[in-house]
C-alpha cells in the first residue's frame, strides 16, 4: 500500500494515489475539512469516516464503490462539495438527508435507475449532477429542493418531468440532452417565467414562457 502521511492539516488530497483502500489512520484525522480520495480503485469506505466531523468537502469520485456507509449522514458539517460521480451506485443511505447543509452533490455515472430519496431531501442543494444515469423518472419530491439553481440530468431515459419542477423557483440551468422528447409537465406561472430551461447548457432555451412542449437540441 502507498505510505500517506499523517498530518495535521486541515486539507487531505490523495487523489490519485491507487490507494486500493483508505488508510487507518486518515479515519483518525477528525480536523479534516477537506478530503480527496478520488480515483484510487475504492471497492468500500469505511463507516468510520463518520469520525470526520469537520468536513466540509468530500471527493469519492473515480473509484469503484456500490454502497456507502450510513455513518456518511453524519457528516452534518458536509456544506460544500459532495463527488460520488463514476462509481458503480445503485442508491445512497437514507441518512444522507442529515446534510441539510449540503449545496453540491454530483452522483453522475452511476447506475441510478430512480434518484434516491435522500437527495431531494437536501434543502441546501444548489447545484445536482445526475448525468449518465439509467433514470426513467424523477421524484416529485424533487420540488422540494428550492435553492437549487442548476439541475443535470443528461444522457439518461427520463420521458417526461414532474409537475412539481415548477416548484424550483431558483432554478436558472436544467440540462436535458440525451434523453427521449416527451411534453414538458404543463407550465406553471413559475415553469413559464424561467428564462434558462435549456437541453443545451449555455445555449438558448428551446422553451419559452407560453411554450408547452420541451424539445432536445442535438446533442
Amino acid at each position: 500500500m502507498i505510505s500517506v502521511p499523517r498530518t495535521s492539516a486541515p486539507h487531505l488530497n490523495l487523489w490519485k494515489k491507487h490507494l486500493g483502500s483508505v488508510p487507518e489512520h486518515v479515519w483518525e484525522q477528525t480536523n479534516l475539512e477537506t478530503l480527496i480520495l478520488a480515483d484510487n480503485d475504492l471497492a468500500e469506505v469505511s463507516d468510520k469516516i463518520g469520525n470526520l466531523k469537520h468536513l466540509r468537502t468530500l471527493d469519492l469520485g473515480h473509484n469503484q464503490l456500490t454502497s456507502l456507509p450510513d455513518t456518511l449522514g453524519e457528516l452534518v458539517s458536509l456544506s460544500d462539495f459532495l463527488y460520488l460521480h463514476d462509481n458503480r451506485l445503485t442508491s445512497l443511505p437514507r441518512s444522507l438527508e442529515n446534510l441539510k447543509k449540503l449545496r453540491y452533490l454530483n452522483v453522475s455515472q452511476n447506475a441510478f435507475t430512480l434518484l434516491p430519496y435522500c437527495v431531494s431531501h437536501l434543502p441546501g442543494l444548489v447545484e445536482l449532477r445526475t448525468t449518465d444515469n439509467a433514470l426513467t423518472e424523477l421524484p416529485a419530491s424533487i420540488g422540494n429542493l428550492s435553492h437549487l439553481r442548476e439541475l443535470h440530468l443528461r444522457n439518461n431515459h427520463l420521458n417526461s418531468l414532474p409537475t412539481t419542477i415548477g416548484h424550483l423557483r431558483e432554478l436558472r440551468q436544467i440540462d436535458l440532452r440525451g434523453n427521449p422528447s416527451k411534453p414538458c409537465p404543463n407550465p406553471s406561472p413559475t415553469c413559464q417565467s424561467w428564462k434558462n430551461w435549456t437541453s443545451a447548457g449555455s445555449q438558448p432555451s428551446p422553451l419559452h414562457p407560453g411554450s408547452k412542449t420541451w424539445k432536445p437540441e442535438a446533442v
